[in-house]
């Protein structure tokens, strides 16, 4: 039995096999999940888990080597790129269109769907 960390196997297994420069989306509830990638569904409730919950745990198992956010999030939720931004300052911030997030999105090697409920709660973590 681990003693503690990630305990979601799937999501261990995802983290094991990905590799440098993989992405991995970390999006929320109402995200359009595209088919390509593989789908990892930890949504229970509203904003349980958060983009932002699922982040955190990643971080402390996971090298990211930068964060990519739709540039609506900086207008649309504000207080929620400020505090990612203050909590990651050792991880590259880069912003793009929604539209552009949406197309990168089937590259990423698995898209994890949160409960979140943030506007533009999106985001993709490129693999360090």
């Amino acid at each position: 039995m681990k003693k503690g960390g990630i305990l979601n196997p799937s999501l261990n297994r995802i983290l094991a096999e990905t590799g440098h420069t993989d992405m991995l989306t970390i999006c929320d509830r109402g995200f359009p999940v595209p088919s390509g990638p593989e789908r990892l569904d930890l949504a229970l409730v509203d904003n349980v888990p958060t983009v932002l919950d699922v982040l955190a745990a990643i971080d402390k198992e996971f090298v990211i080597d930068r964060i990519i956010v739709a540039e609506e999030m900086k207008e649309a939720s504000p207080e929620r790129f400020a505090s990612m931004q203050a909590a990651y300052p050792h991880i590259a911030f880069m912003a793009v269109p929604h539209v552009r997030f949406k197309h990168i999105c089937p590259e990423s090697r698995a898209v994890i769907r949160t409960g979140d409920c943030a506007p533009y709660a999106n985001i993709i973590i490129v693999s360090g």
